[in-house]
Formats: C-alpha cells, structure tokens, sequence
C-alpha cells in the first residue's frame, strides 16, 4: 500500500445544523455546518417544516392559483366545438332564409 495518500481523520469533528443542534462524529473535515439534522429533519421528528431556498413552493402555488382562477373562464374542447356547431348552423338558416326571401 501506498504511504500518505489518506487524508487526515479527526475523531471529534463538530456538525453543527442551522436550528443550533451541534454534536461530535468522526470526519475527515474538522467542522461540518448542515442545514437539516435528525433534530429538525421532517422524517425524524414528523412535522412538515419545508425547506425551500429557489421558492419552487410558492412558485407551484402561485401556478396553480392562476389554474384555479381560469378554469371557471375556459372552456373545453368539446364546448367550444358545440360553440362552432351552433354558430355554422344559425349562420346557415340565415342564408336559406334569405334564399327563400329571393325567390319569392
């Protein structure tokens, strides 16, 4: 083997959690800053805490907000085909009303 190709070990690295927990493990790095621990992380201690520093909850939210606000304005696709029928056929009696309204 290989001499001095292993980094050094320190046996009491401090992690520290951005909630303030802190405690001693064995690391090759001499301190550790995290922003979840077993203290705060959701699975552990069964309350939902969201973590969310690019926004993409809110950003989600909003999405489905403006969904929520145009769908009472949208209609599908098989009322705006009912629409088109409707305005072919009005369109249509109105010529063969004015065909008959010629020929008399």
């Amino acid at each position: 083997m290989k001499n001095d190709i292993h980094p050094k070990y320190f046996t009491d690295a401090t992690v520290s959690c951005a909630c303030g927990n802190s405690f001693v493990t064995g690391s090759t790095l001499a301190e550790i800053k995290t922003e979840l621990c077993s203290k705060c992380h959701p699975f552990y201690t069964g309350k939902q805490k969201l973590v969310d520093a690019a926004r993409r909850v809110e950003k989600f939210n909003a999405k489905k907000d403006v969904t929520e606000k145009l769908s009472g304005t949208k209609k599908g696709k098989t009322a705006k085909r009912a629409a088109k029928a409707a305005v072919k056929s009005s369109a249509i009696e109105t010529k063969d009303k004015k065909k008959k309204a010629d020929k008399k």
